[in-house]
Protein backbone atom coordinates (compact mmCIF):
# COMPACT_ATOMS: atom_id res chain seq x y z
CA UNK A 1 0.00 0.00 0.00
CA UNK A 2 1.27 3.45 -0.94
CA UNK A 3 -0.03 6.60 0.73
CA UNK A 4 -0.48 10.11 -0.58
CA UNK A 5 -0.48 13.50 1.11
CA UNK A 6 -1.80 16.73 -0.39
CA UNK A 7 0.37 19.74 -1.14
CA UNK A 8 -1.40 23.01 -0.26
CA UNK A 9 -2.52 25.19 -3.16
CA UNK A 10 -4.31 27.77 -1.02
CA UNK A 11 -4.33 29.16 2.48
CA UNK A 12 -1.47 30.03 4.84
CA UNK A 13 0.73 27.12 3.73
CA UNK A 14 0.55 27.96 0.02
CA UNK A 15 4.01 29.51 -0.06
CA UNK A 16 7.38 28.20 -1.28
CA UNK A 17 8.94 27.64 2.14
CA UNK A 18 6.00 25.69 3.60
CA UNK A 19 5.42 23.61 0.48
CA UNK A 20 9.12 22.71 0.29
CA UNK A 21 9.14 21.70 3.96
CA UNK A 22 6.05 19.51 3.51
CA UNK A 23 7.36 17.90 0.32
CA UNK A 24 10.72 17.09 1.90
CA UNK A 25 9.00 15.67 4.97
CA UNK A 26 6.69 13.52 2.82
CA UNK A 27 9.69 12.02 1.04
CA UNK A 28 11.58 11.46 4.27
CA UNK A 29 8.60 9.66 5.82
CA UNK A 30 8.19 7.40 2.81
CA UNK A 31 4.93 8.69 1.39
CA UNK A 32 4.36 7.49 -2.16
CA UNK A 33 2.48 10.48 -3.58
CA UNK A 34 2.26 14.24 -3.37
CA UNK A 35 -1.12 15.33 -4.67
CA UNK A 36 -2.05 18.68 -6.20
CA UNK A 37 -5.66 19.71 -6.77
CA UNK A 38 -7.02 21.89 -9.56
CA UNK A 39 -8.88 25.15 -9.92
CA UNK A 40 -7.89 27.87 -12.36
CA UNK A 41 -10.46 30.40 -11.17
CA UNK A 42 -12.76 30.31 -8.17
CA UNK A 43 -16.00 32.18 -8.89
CA UNK A 44 -17.16 34.50 -6.13
CA UNK A 45 -20.82 33.52 -6.64
CA UNK A 46 -21.37 29.76 -6.82
CA UNK A 47 -24.72 28.11 -7.36
CA UNK A 48 -23.32 24.75 -8.51
CA UNK A 49 -23.62 21.85 -6.09
CA UNK A 50 -20.30 20.68 -4.72
CA UNK A 51 -20.44 16.86 -4.86
CA UNK A 52 -18.29 16.16 -1.80
CA UNK A 53 -20.16 17.84 1.03
CA UNK A 54 -23.41 16.99 2.76
CA UNK A 55 -24.86 20.43 2.07
CA UNK A 56 -23.55 20.84 -1.47
CA UNK A 57 -21.72 24.01 -0.43
CA UNK A 58 -18.17 24.51 -1.70
CA UNK A 59 -15.96 25.08 1.39
CA UNK A 60 -13.68 27.51 -0.45
CA UNK A 61 -16.56 29.93 -0.92
CA UNK A 62 -16.71 30.66 2.81
CA UNK A 63 -15.65 34.23 3.33
CA UNK A 64 -15.17 34.84 -0.38
CA UNK A 65 -11.71 33.22 -0.49
CA UNK A 66 -10.71 32.72 -4.16
CA UNK A 67 -7.00 32.02 -3.69
CA UNK A 68 -5.47 29.00 -5.43
CA UNK A 69 -2.20 28.12 -7.15
CA UNK A 70 -2.24 26.70 -10.68
CA UNK A 71 -1.88 22.93 -10.72
CA UNK A 72 0.60 22.31 -13.55
CA UNK A 73 2.89 25.15 -12.44
CA UNK A 74 3.03 23.84 -8.88
CA UNK A 75 3.65 20.30 -10.14
CA UNK A 76 6.62 21.55 -12.13
CA UNK A 77 8.05 23.30 -9.08
CA UNK A 78 7.54 20.20 -6.94
CA UNK A 79 9.33 18.15 -9.57
CA UNK A 80 12.41 20.28 -9.06
CA UNK A 81 12.52 20.03 -5.27
CA UNK A 82 11.78 16.27 -4.91
CA UNK A 83 13.67 13.19 -6.03
CA UNK A 84 11.55 10.08 -5.53
CA UNK A 85 7.96 10.79 -4.51
CA UNK A 86 5.33 10.48 -7.25
CA UNK A 87 3.38 13.57 -8.33
CA UNK A 88 -0.37 12.98 -8.61
CA UNK A 89 -2.83 15.40 -10.16
CA UNK A 90 -5.78 14.98 -7.83
CA UNK A 91 -7.54 15.60 -10.03
CA UNK A 92 -6.99 17.57 -13.24
CA UNK A 93 -10.28 18.94 -14.53
CA UNK A 94 -9.71 17.68 -18.05
CA UNK A 95 -11.93 20.12 -20.01
CA UNK A 96 -10.10 23.12 -18.52
CA UNK A 97 -6.98 22.81 -20.67
CA UNK A 98 -6.16 22.05 -24.28
CA UNK A 99 -5.38 18.31 -24.58
CA UNK A 100 -2.23 18.88 -26.65
CA UNK A 101 -0.93 21.23 -23.99
CA UNK A 102 -1.64 18.67 -21.27
CA UNK A 103 -0.03 15.86 -23.24
CA UNK A 104 3.10 17.90 -23.90
CA UNK A 105 3.34 19.34 -20.40
CA UNK A 106 2.91 16.02 -18.61
CA UNK A 107 5.26 14.19 -20.98
CA UNK A 108 7.89 16.84 -20.33
CA UNK A 109 7.32 16.56 -16.58
CA UNK A 110 7.61 12.78 -16.80
CA UNK A 111 10.92 13.17 -18.60
CA UNK A 112 12.25 15.66 -16.06
CA UNK A 113 11.26 13.52 -13.07
CA UNK A 114 12.41 10.19 -14.47
CA UNK A 115 8.86 8.88 -14.68
CA UNK A 116 7.18 10.13 -11.50
CA UNK A 117 3.92 11.51 -12.94
CA UNK A 118 0.49 10.04 -12.18
CA UNK A 119 -2.39 11.63 -14.07
CA UNK A 120 -5.55 11.88 -11.98
CA UNK A 121 -8.49 12.94 -14.15
CA UNK A 122 -12.00 14.28 -13.65
CA UNK A 123 -14.76 15.91 -15.67
CA UNK A 124 -15.39 18.79 -13.25
CA UNK A 125 -18.43 20.04 -11.36
CA UNK A 126 -18.20 23.85 -11.18
CA UNK A 127 -20.32 25.31 -13.98
CA UNK A 128 -19.34 28.89 -13.14
CA UNK A 129 -15.65 28.07 -13.59
CA UNK A 130 -16.35 26.49 -16.99
CA UNK A 131 -18.24 29.62 -18.04
CA UNK A 132 -15.48 31.96 -16.85
CA UNK A 133 -12.91 29.99 -18.86
CA UNK A 134 -15.18 30.06 -21.95
CA UNK A 135 -14.89 26.34 -22.49
CA UNK A 136 -17.01 23.84 -24.38
CA UNK A 137 -20.54 23.63 -22.94
CA UNK A 138 -20.66 22.43 -19.36
CA UNK A 139 -23.29 19.85 -20.30
CA UNK A 140 -20.79 18.25 -22.70
CA UNK A 141 -18.00 17.93 -20.13
CA UNK A 142 -18.23 14.13 -20.00
CA UNK A 143 -17.80 13.73 -23.75
CA UNK A 144 -15.08 16.39 -23.78
CA UNK A 145 -13.22 14.57 -21.01
CA UNK A 146 -13.41 11.26 -22.86
CA UNK A 147 -12.21 12.76 -26.14
CA UNK A 148 -9.39 14.72 -24.52
CA UNK A 149 -8.13 11.65 -22.67
CA UNK A 150 -8.25 9.53 -25.82
CA UNK A 151 -6.37 12.27 -27.68
CA UNK A 152 -3.73 12.53 -24.94
CA UNK A 153 -3.18 8.77 -25.05
CA UNK A 154 -2.78 9.00 -28.83
CA UNK A 155 -0.12 11.70 -28.42
CA UNK A 156 1.73 9.64 -25.83
CA UNK A 157 1.69 6.34 -27.74
CA UNK A 158 1.71 7.13 -31.47
CA UNK A 159 4.78 8.16 -33.48
CA UNK A 160 2.71 10.55 -35.60
CA UNK A 161 -0.42 11.05 -33.53
CA UNK A 162 -3.82 11.88 -34.95
CA UNK A 163 -7.28 12.15 -33.50
CA UNK A 164 -10.64 13.04 -35.00
CA UNK A 165 -13.35 13.89 -32.48
CA UNK A 166 -16.08 16.46 -32.08
CA UNK A 167 -14.12 18.60 -29.62
CA UNK A 168 -10.52 17.88 -30.64
CA UNK A 169 -8.97 17.13 -34.01
CA UNK A 170 -5.34 16.92 -35.10
CA UNK A 171 -3.22 15.19 -37.70
CA UNK A 172 0.26 15.40 -39.19
CA UNK A 173 1.89 16.61 -35.99
CA UNK A 174 4.99 15.63 -34.08
CA UNK A 175 4.71 15.42 -30.31
CA UNK A 176 7.97 14.40 -28.72
CA UNK A 177 9.45 13.67 -26.29
CA UNK A 178 7.21 10.87 -25.16
CA UNK A 179 6.77 10.14 -21.45
CA UNK A 180 9.39 7.99 -19.75
CA UNK A 181 6.70 5.62 -18.48
CA UNK A 182 5.35 3.17 -21.01
CA UNK A 183 2.91 3.06 -22.52
CA UNK A 184 2.20 6.32 -20.65
CA UNK A 185 1.89 7.74 -17.11
CA UNK A 186 -0.80 5.94 -15.09
CA UNK A 187 -4.24 7.41 -15.69
CA UNK A 188 -6.36 7.52 -12.54
CA UNK A 189 -10.03 8.27 -13.15
CA UNK A 190 -11.64 10.21 -10.33
CA UNK A 191 -15.36 10.09 -9.70
CA UNK A 192 -17.99 7.79 -8.30
CA UNK A 193 -20.87 8.01 -10.79
CA UNK A 194 -21.73 5.53 -13.53
CA UNK A 195 -20.12 7.74 -16.22
CA UNK A 196 -16.92 7.85 -14.15
CA UNK A 197 -16.94 4.07 -13.84
CA UNK A 198 -17.46 3.67 -17.59
CA UNK A 199 -14.66 6.18 -18.22
CA UNK A 200 -12.39 4.10 -16.00
CA UNK A 201 -13.19 0.96 -17.98
CA UNK A 202 -12.69 2.66 -21.34
CA UNK A 203 -9.70 4.90 -20.65
CA UNK A 204 -8.27 4.43 -17.17
CA UNK A 205 -5.62 2.39 -15.45
CA UNK A 206 -6.88 2.99 -11.91
CA UNK A 207 -10.24 3.91 -10.36
CA UNK A 208 -9.79 6.75 -7.86
CA UNK A 209 -13.00 7.62 -5.96
CA UNK A 210 -13.44 10.02 -3.07
CA UNK A 211 -15.19 8.57 -0.04
CA UNK A 212 -17.27 11.65 0.84
CA UNK A 213 -19.69 11.95 -2.08
CA UNK A 214 -23.18 11.76 -0.49
CA UNK A 215 -24.68 10.49 -3.76
CA UNK A 216 -22.27 7.54 -3.80
CA UNK A 217 -21.22 7.30 -0.20
CA UNK A 218 -18.15 5.13 0.37
CA UNK A 219 -17.45 5.68 4.04
CA UNK A 220 -17.62 1.96 4.81
CA UNK A 221 -15.69 -0.92 3.35
CA UNK A 222 -18.96 -2.59 2.34
CA UNK A 223 -20.03 0.46 0.33
CA UNK A 224 -16.66 0.61 -1.41
CA UNK A 225 -16.77 -3.10 -2.26
CA UNK A 226 -20.28 -2.72 -3.68
CA UNK A 227 -19.11 0.04 -6.02
CA UNK A 228 -16.05 -1.99 -7.02
CA UNK A 229 -18.40 -4.83 -7.94
CA UNK A 230 -20.31 -2.41 -10.18
CA UNK A 231 -17.04 -1.31 -11.81
CA UNK A 232 -16.04 -4.92 -12.43
CA UNK A 233 -19.44 -5.68 -13.90
CA UNK A 234 -19.09 -2.82 -16.38
CA UNK A 235 -15.60 -4.02 -17.27
CA UNK A 236 -16.87 -7.52 -18.00
CA UNK A 237 -19.68 -6.10 -20.14
CA UNK A 238 -17.08 -4.12 -22.13
CA UNK A 239 -14.80 -7.13 -22.55
CA UNK A 240 -12.08 -5.83 -20.26
CA UNK A 241 -10.47 -7.96 -17.56
CA UNK A 242 -11.54 -6.40 -14.23
CA UNK A 243 -8.16 -7.36 -12.77
CA UNK A 244 -6.50 -4.96 -15.22
CA UNK A 245 -8.08 -1.98 -13.40
CA UNK A 246 -6.17 -0.83 -10.35
CA UNK A 247 -7.92 0.46 -7.24
CA UNK A 248 -7.16 3.60 -5.23
CA UNK A 249 -9.11 5.49 -2.56
CA UNK A 250 -9.16 9.09 -1.35
CA UNK A 251 -9.92 9.14 2.38
CA UNK A 252 -10.96 12.67 3.25
CA UNK A 253 -12.18 11.88 6.77
CA UNK A 254 -8.99 10.41 8.24
CA UNK A 255 -8.40 11.36 11.87
CA UNK A 256 -6.32 10.15 14.81
CA UNK A 257 -9.38 10.84 16.96
CA UNK A 258 -12.17 8.29 16.74
CA UNK A 259 -15.29 9.63 15.05
CA UNK A 260 -18.75 8.17 14.83
CA UNK A 261 -20.32 7.05 11.58
CA UNK A 262 -23.73 8.57 10.91
CA UNK A 263 -25.25 5.09 11.12
CA UNK A 264 -23.45 4.26 14.35
CA UNK A 265 -20.12 2.70 15.16
CA UNK A 266 -16.64 3.97 14.39
CA UNK A 267 -16.04 5.83 11.14
CA UNK A 268 -13.35 4.08 9.11
CA UNK A 269 -9.85 5.57 9.14
CA UNK A 270 -10.46 7.27 12.48
CA UNK A 271 -9.20 6.17 15.86
CA UNK A 272 -6.01 4.59 17.11
CA UNK A 273 -3.12 3.73 14.85
CA UNK A 274 -3.98 0.05 15.12
CA UNK A 275 -7.64 0.69 14.21
CA UNK A 276 -6.70 2.75 11.18
CA UNK A 277 -4.13 0.16 10.10
CA UNK A 278 -6.79 -2.53 10.29
CA UNK A 279 -8.98 -0.40 8.01
CA UNK A 280 -6.13 0.00 5.54
CA UNK A 281 -5.46 -3.73 5.57
CA UNK A 282 -9.15 -4.41 4.91
CA UNK A 283 -9.07 -2.10 1.87
CA UNK A 284 -5.87 -3.79 0.72
CA UNK A 285 -7.61 -7.17 0.81
CA UNK A 286 -10.17 -5.77 -1.66
CA UNK A 287 -7.31 -4.79 -3.97
CA UNK A 288 -6.62 -1.16 -3.07
CA UNK A 289 -2.94 -0.36 -3.60
CA UNK A 290 -2.94 3.42 -3.13
CA UNK A 291 -4.68 5.61 -0.55
CA UNK A 292 -4.60 9.39 -0.29
CA UNK A 293 -5.04 10.34 3.37
CA UNK A 294 -6.30 13.66 4.71
CA UNK A 295 -3.40 15.05 6.72
CA UNK A 296 -4.05 18.69 5.81
CA UNK A 297 -3.82 21.45 8.39
CA UNK A 298 -3.50 25.22 8.05
CA UNK A 299 -0.67 25.27 10.59
CA UNK A 300 2.67 24.00 9.29
CA UNK A 301 3.81 22.31 12.50
CA UNK A 302 0.41 20.71 12.99
CA UNK A 303 0.44 19.26 9.48
CA UNK A 304 3.98 17.97 9.93
CA UNK A 305 2.86 16.36 13.18
CA UNK A 306 -0.12 14.72 11.47
CA UNK A 307 2.15 13.30 8.78
CA UNK A 308 4.60 12.02 11.40
CA UNK A 309 1.79 10.50 13.49
CA UNK A 310 0.42 8.56 10.53
CA UNK A 311 3.85 7.31 9.47
CA UNK A 312 4.72 6.31 13.04
CA UNK A 313 1.45 4.95 14.42
CA UNK A 314 -0.34 3.53 11.37
CA UNK A 315 2.13 2.45 8.70
CA UNK A 316 4.12 0.00 10.86
CA UNK A 317 0.95 -2.05 11.46
CA UNK A 318 0.22 -2.47 7.75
Amino acid sequence: MEFGVSAPIRGPLANPASIRTLAEKAEALGFGYLTVSDHIVVPTDIESTYPYSETGDFPWSDGGDVECMEQFTLLSWLAGITTKIRLLTSVTVIPHRNPLFMAKSLATLDQLTGGRVTFGCGAGWLREEFEALQLAPYEARGQVTNEYLAAIKAVWTQDRPSYDGEFVKFDKIGMDPKPVQTPHPPIWIGGESAPALRRTVALGDVWYPFGTNPAFRMDTLAAYKKRVARLHGLAEEAGRDPASIGLAYNCAFHSATEQQHMDGGRLIMTGTGQQRAEDVNAFAEVGVKSMVVNLVDNDLNAMLDRMEEFATNVVPHI
